[in-house]
């Protein structure tokens, strides 16, 4: 299971009923010497949650003055954070916030310095804007994705099109989203194991992006969930990675070397390695020992992705109810374009038109007739 965020408990000695009694009241004298303690331990960042309030906040507004004046530098109150009834996600939420907020807070402090006279705002995980005084770290969670979906709805509309999915796939991992005429969002969801009861742009992600790690274990091809992420990064990136979906691209045909800067290496200089995408291809080749050649190995990895990104999109649309042929298939991210003409034939039916945003590039049902000719 994930590690938990938070690194030290203090309990608060004090309870408020439901209606707002005040059964015990908050002990300052004990609440003020164990703050005084953790923040002795180095602690910075504190999330403060008792049980009733989101209704009757008073305790926490005291105790979250206890914790300025013992030295904390980022507070985050339940009640402000997520004002709702129940106390876990809420708790949660808080503690995420105290988590990001400070390292958030660096961030936002470096560019508006640098941008001082404009009016700064930033996107957030529900597809609004906020200010930048008012950006915390319980916004920013999916903030690049939701933008990303705002982004998509928006070029679609311009293409003509109401109805679409959106498919952005990166380095690590692919997030797919429906519109048909108003943006889905969710009020509490769980990502890499935090629950959080914000509202955010309802977004499905898989583990499979140009990073993700292929592996042949005998028996079987898999692509993904671990990602080789930027450092190392895949094989071709010369710095002693392994096979990814990026690499099989290459191998295929789909990434030319001579077509990327010579960035990659120890030294930075260098090009794209297709050699050792190829010695690598061709070393599980031979271990499989059934005449494949090393493209049709990489093949055969890309399809297995491309199965997992399209079961995605088969979540947020079929088994909800909706029919794909009348949508659009709108790509965009890192490594959208080139899975995107095989991830429109792995869904049912086939969505209506693939526009990549990436290279905008138009690709039609009629055009394609199968996933092969998207080399």
């Amino acid at each position: 299971k994930p590690r938990p965020l938070y690194g030290a408990i203090v309990g608060a000695d004090e309870r408020v009923r439901a209606d707002g009694t005040v059964e015990r009241p908050l002990d300052f004298e004990k609440l003020a010497a164990d703050l005084a303690a953790v923040r002795a331990r180095g602690f910075t960042s504190a999330a403060i949650v008792l049980m009733h309030a989101y209704a009757h906040p008073e305790h926490e507004r005291r105790a979250a003055q206890i914790a300025q004046d013992a030295g904390f530098t980022q507070i985050s109150v339940s009640h402000e954070v997520s004002p709702l009834i129940r106390i876990v996600p809420r708790g949660d939420t808080a503690v995420l916030d105290a988590y990001l907020s400070p390292v958030l807070r660096r961030y936002v402090e470096r560019v508006s310095a640098d941008l001082e006279h404009t009016e700064l705002a930033f996107m957030a995980s529900s597809g609004g804007l906020k200010a930048a005084a008012n950006f915390q770290g319980r916004d920013a969670i999916l903030s690049g994705p939701a933008g990303g979906v705002i982004a998509m709805v928006e070029t679609a509309k311009a293409a003509g099109f109401g109805k679409v999915i959106g498919f952005d796939m990166g380095g690590t991992s692919t997030d797919v989203s429906h519109y048909a005429g108003d943006l889905e969002r969710s009020f509490e969801t769980t990502i890499a194991g935090v629950r959080l009861a914000q509202p955010m742009l309802k977004i499905h992600t898989v583990a499979a992006g140009g990073g993700s790690i292929l592996a042949f274990d005998g028996t079987r091809f898999r692509a993904g969930p671990q990602s080789a992420g930027s450092n190392p990064g895949p094989r071709c990136y010369r710095r002693g990675g392994p096979l990814t979906v990026t690499d099989a691209n290459v191998m295929t045909g789909k990434l030319a070397a001579e077509f990327f800067p010579k960035i990659f290496g120890p030294t930075g200089c260098e090009p794209l390695d297709a050699d050792a995408v190829r010695a690598g291809f061709a070393e599980i080749a031979e271990r499989i020992g059934d005449g494949r050649s090393p493209e049709d190995v990489a093949d055969g990895f890309i399809r297995i992705a491309v199965e997992n990104m399209a079961n995605a999109i088969r979540r947020i649309s079929v088994e909800r109810g909706y029919d794909v042929t009348e949508y659009a298939l709108n790509s965009f991210g890192s490594a959208g374009g080139q899975h995107a003409c095989l991830i429109a034939f792995s869904c049912p039916s086939n969505v209506r038109a693939c526009l990549n945003v990436t290279d905008r590039c138009w690709l039609t049902s009629a055009t394609v007739t199968h996933p092969s000719s998207s080399r």
